[in-house]
């Protein structure tokens, strides 16, 4: 999921759009993107979309709905109304304790029995309160249906009047989730880009996360999509030495060698397993046969 635009619960007129859109992902928005006063619209709104279910099935795009916070009214109507069929994340904004985690599970394990959901819906979990980043790893670890863990740069800088751009603050920021995400072996997904008038910065920033072993890209506007996606294609050059990788690998056991170099680097079971991941991500994208 290289690229995962984001639309408002309330636009219905956007929902095939996006789903026709080049984007890898569309998480449908109650959250942020809903005003107060029209939660209940933006919750039935979304519903209908899934339980019409031909956009959704014909779409072939990972689905993921972002709910309001567990601390809201509205969590509990969120989860029961949208954990429907094709919906393959449940996007969980402000998580701070791996019990918090557990209770979401719950709901959404409750959820799937009401609904007549066979495939189980994992959890994308929001990293955007200082408890949430200290805590990352555990929150990563807190229960097998957790997929991913989302960076949320705004809201985690912005109270405490730490500049959103700060090249230093960004990349703590970014370490810190990816080896959380990294010890409980789930993917980390970057932060969403205000200025959608900046396609520079958006893309300087997808460059360093993409660097930082980032999954993809939140997109708010659908011109970010394009950007996303090529920063987060395997280029051909990792693709042809992932492969002379895998090739020497199987050379390599059959005489059995432990270490061998390839395009003059030192190869051992870590770049092995890096090879095997951007072959899977390029055959994924169409661009490597077999």
């Amino acid at each position: 999921m290289r690229s995962k635009l984001f639309v408002p619960g309330t636009r219905p007129e956007l929902f095939a759009k996006a789903m026709a859109s080049a984007a890898d992902g569309v998480c449908l928005d109650l959250e942020d993107a809903v005003a107060e006063p029209r939660k209940d619209e933006a919750r039935q709104r979304v519903r209908e979309l899934l339980l019409a279910n031909d956009v959704v099935a014909s779409s072939r795009k990972t689905l993921i709905v972002r709910v309001n916070a567990m601390d809201t009214p509205h969590f509990e109507r969120d989860v029961m109304a949208v954990v429907q069929p094709g919906v393959y994340l449940i996007n969980l904004p402000k998580p701070e304790s791996a019990e918090q985690v557990r209770v979401a599970v719950a709901l959404i394990e409750r959820a799937e029995q009401v609904n007549g959901v066979r495939q189980p819906v994992g959890l994308l979990l929001n990293i955007e309160t200082p408890a949430a980043l200290r805590n990352a790893a555990t929150l990563a670890a807190a229960d097998t249906r957790v997929a991913g863990l989302q960076l949320g740069l705004g809201d985690l800088f912005e109270p405490l009047g730490i500049a959103r751009r700060e090249p230093a603050a960004i990349q703590q920021a970014m370490f810190a989730t990816r080896i959380a995400a990294g010890e409980a072996g789930i993917y980390a997904y970057d932060s969403a880009f205000a200025d959608i008038g900046d396609a520079e910065g958006f893309r300087a920033e997808a460059v360093l996360s993409r660097r930082m072993g980032f999954l993809g890209k939140t997109c708010i506007h659908p011109s970010q999509v394009a950007i996303a996606n090529e920063v987060f294609r395997p280029t051909d050059e990792e693709i042809a030495h992932a492969v002379k990788v895998i090739e020497a690998t199987r050379e390599a056991d059959a005489k059995g060698v432990g270490a061998y170099v390839v395009d003059g680097k030192m190869i051992d079971i870590p770049f092995v397993r890096r090879a095997h991941a951007v072959v899977a991500s390029a055959r994924s994208l169409g661009l490597l046969a077999g």
